[in-house]
């Protein structure tokens, strides 16, 4: 299942470590994840959200303001029943564990580039592989999923459509243009909008949609630090300056929350 990500053959346990047969190895951290992310492959010495994000993401997420969006995906992978799945940029493991709870007679996969988000992610599901790894170079056979995840995360297609076997399916989970509208407006002079379908342009051949669904809530943050990590697990954290920031921290914040599900499916050969 896992392959060797600088010659691409298939991995092999060796004690606490995984060996490919031309002698590449990777010890497993005593966390419990691999890191199939070799240096050449990097981009900066510590690619992906750094500790006070990580950290962030996972109090806000552990509140629940976000639990309904999780809840869906799981049901929605639930109802296909794959043998194996993978999350392609997990973070810190909240939705994937969600997903393997839905599917505890699968085997799932998860990874990011972010170390420190892996390390977090390890303490949610002892039975998921964790892996630090890229995006762009999934350390996966071709065809051995039945269904990935993307979730707010950055998506190779090329790569996902590589690593489905035929008849599995993409999942992918993104904002719409109403997402957090009122805290946009609360932080920008100009809304921007967007076409919150533009992804569906980059379906490579081969793939097709097959279900799309929007889920709406609105959401209250009475506490303070809720609103200061919603602000550090979203690029307004720095897009936005910083007297606006902390003029949303300081007042209890309603906003819609307005996310869109995608299936898409890998066509039999």
């Amino acid at each position: 299942m896992l392959t060797c990500p600088i010659c691409q053959s298939a991995l092999t346990a060796h004690d606490n470590s995984l060996r490919c047969i031309f002698g590449h190895n990777f010890d497993r951290a005593k966390q419990g994840y691999i890191n199939l992310l070799p240096v050449q492959h990097k981009n900066s010495r510590a690619p992906g959200d750094n500790p006070a994000m990580v950290q962030a993401r996972r109090d806000f997420l552990c509140a629940g303001h976000y639990a309904p969006l999780a809840q869906r995906f799981a049901t929605l992978m639930q109802e296909r029943q794959p043998r194996k799945w993978l999350d392609i940029g997990c973070g810190e493991g909240y939705y994937t564990e969600h997903i393997a709870q839905a599917l505890p007679d699968s085997q799932g996969y998860a990874l990011d580039i972010s170390r420190e988000a892996v390390k977090q992610a390890c303490k949610r599901d002892a039975k998921t592989e964790w892996i630090v790894a890229s995006m762009a170079r999934l350390p996966l056979a071709s065809n051995s999923c039945q269904a990935v995840a993307s979730i707010f995360s950055p998506l190779d297609w090329q790569e996902a459509q590589r690593v489905l076997a035929p008849g599995g399916a993409l999942l992918r989970m993104g904002p719409t243009s109403d997402h957090l509208i009122e805290l946009r407006e609360h932080l920008y002079d100009e809304v921007r909008d967007y076409d919150d379908s533009k992804h569906l342009q980059l379906i490579p051949e081969g793939m097709r949609q097959i279900h799309s669904e929007t889920l709406y809530f609105t959401m209250t943050l009475d506490d303070a630090q809720d609103r200061s990590n919603l602000l550090a697990m979203t690029p307004h954290g720095w897009r936005a300056n910083a007297e606006k920031r902390a003029a949303v921290i300081e007042k209890t914040l309603t906003t819609t929350v307005a996310i869109r599900y995608d299936w898409i499916e890998k066509l039999e050969d």
